[in-house]
């Protein structure tokens, strides 16, 4: 990204100044002048596109690990009211909706667990599905189905996957209100028949990872963390489901938007106000995709917990936190000194409650909302925690970002020997897609050390642990 487009507030976010008589909010980029200038031009126009759509509150925003995406940016943050006009984008909350991390803590250390990582990888790899269409052992019929798009995790755990516990610690505890079912295609719900309980492909993962560092020792305690411990993250979504719901609201909300004689700066940001019935219709089939993907995390959740039993017979797997990634949820903020009920877009963008939040679980009240950046393939992850006066509606990085396209990947590294590399830094890796480990290589990815550090210095998540991958199970 050519920088000098830009306006620097501080070191870690810039502007986007307006040209003469343009009309559009403030664009905002968090970011280190490095990480900025690593961008594609891409990022900048998509931002100021969405800076431009009807209802907008506030600034338009990209997080510190933003890349090209379809229509909003990856890392793009904005918020709309219906109250304004306000709309409802498909392009803004993405393919993969409610694509997030589930974090378990155990009761093992890695002294202990290290003789039978190989042994746990291998019947993780076989007890977990993953990869492109696969499918796992749970067959739902579509009435069924259609009650895991009601009910989401709650529903998953009524089943026997997993325990209410978990519930507490999950975003909206598990389920969000007004999905309506009957707004998915009969299309998109038979993709999702065979896939609750996997992993998928791409950049997904099951990943067993040991706590390498601590940095805020009180909040650690808060989360259960301490270091040498293992824990595991679960990166998924909604799979065949919201990948289709995306497909379908697209070209429906187009065509919306003609009807209604919207004026849109990128077609592939298809939108409708909210209170229009299209903009209805999409939030009730977008909002069952939440619930899927909630679901099918909870159910991964349980298989982790089986597997682990057959190793480790003494371990206990507790939900850390599960954070989504690509929403658009219903909150309240305040925005010029009262509180507005907003809907709040994030496209590859983690929710960030600060301490003290009353949507926070207890335990949490005094450290904030856990907030996962997963690294690529190899590379750590980290655990943080919501900052108080969070300027982006309480919103921060989800990950490293990708660097390079996969196709560039591709060209750079083999996956076989990519997986040899990494098991001589004592990473194993057990995929059934060597392209797809190529795809995934470390270095088509951001630093995701520095994508930790910008985050905290820009005010939006404070670090509070390094996670080291051990084993990582992909599609």
């Amino acid at each position: 990204m050519n920088i000098k487009q830009l306006q620097a507030l501080h070191p870690y976010l810039w502007t986007l100044p307006k040209s003469p008589g343009e009309k559009r909010a403030e664009v905002l980029l968090y970011g280190s002048q490095p990480l900025l200038e690593s961008m594609d031009d891409k990022v900048l126009e998509q931002i100021g596109n969405v800076a431009a759509l009807p209802g907008i509150v506030g600034a338009a925003m990209t997080m510190p690990d933003a890349h090209w995406g379809y229509g909003f940016p990856i890392g793009g943050v904005a918020a709309f009211d219906a109250e304004q006009g306000g709309i409802i984008s498909a392009g803004g909350v993405g393919f993969d909706i409610s694509c997030g991390i589930r974090c378990l803590r155990t009761n093992l250390n890695l002294a202990e667990a290290a003789p039978q990582l190989p042994q746990l990888a291998d019947r993780l790899f076989a007890n977990i599905p993953a990869g492109v269409g696969e499918e796992g052992n749970i067959k739902l019929n579509l009435q069924q189905l259609d009650r895991v798009l009601l009910g989401g995790a709650k529903w998953a755990v009524k089943h026997g996957y997993g325990n209410e516990a978990d519930l507490e610690y999950i975003e909206e505890n598990g389920c969000v209100p007004g999905a309506i079912p009957e707004n998915v295609s009969e299309l998109a719900k038979n993709r999702q028949r065979g896939e609750m309980g996997t992993l998928g492909s791409g950049n997904h993962y099951l990943e067993v990872q040991v706590v390498e560092h601590i940095y805020d020792q009180p909040a650690a305690e808060a989360f259960g963390l301490h270091e040498g411990q293992l824990v595991i993250s679960i990166h998924c979504g909604s799979r065949g489901l919201g990948h289709q719901i995306g497909t379908d609201y697209l070209m429906m909300l187009a065509k919306a938007a003609g009807r209604l004689g919207m004026h849109l700066p990128d077609r592939e940001l298809a939108c409708a106000p909210i209170k229009s019935a299209e903009g209805q219709q999409y939030l009730g089939a977008m909002r069952a995709a939440i619930n899927c993907a909630l679901a099918n995390r909870q159910i991964l959740t349980h298989l982790t917990r089986e597997t682990f039993s057959e190793i480790y017979p003494h371990a206990v797997l507790e939900t850390l936190f599960d954070v989504s990634h690509n929403t658009c949820k219903e909150e309240t903020h305040e925005v010029d000194g009262r509180p507005r009920v907003l809907h709040v877009h994030r496209k590859g963008a983690t929710r960030a409650f600060a301490p003290g939040h009353p949507r926070l679980p207890q335990r949490y009240q005094s450290a904030g909302q856990p907030v996962i950046i997963g690294g690529s393939m190899g590379t750590g992850s980290y655990i943080l925690t919501g900052m108080p006066n969070n300027p982006a509606f309480a919103s921060c990085s989800h990950g490293a970002g990708r660097a390079m396209s996969r196709n560039q990947a591709l060209k750079q590294w083999q996956g076989k020997t990519l997986i040899q590399e990494l098991l001589q830094q004592g990473i194993l890796i057990r995929t059934r897609s060597m392209r797809g480990a190529a795809e995934e290589a470390p270095g088509a990815y951001k630093d995701v050390d520095i994508v930790a550090e910008v985050t905290e210095q820009a005010g939006l998540a404070r670090r509070i642990a390094f996670l080291r991958p051990k084993a990582c199970i992909k599609g």
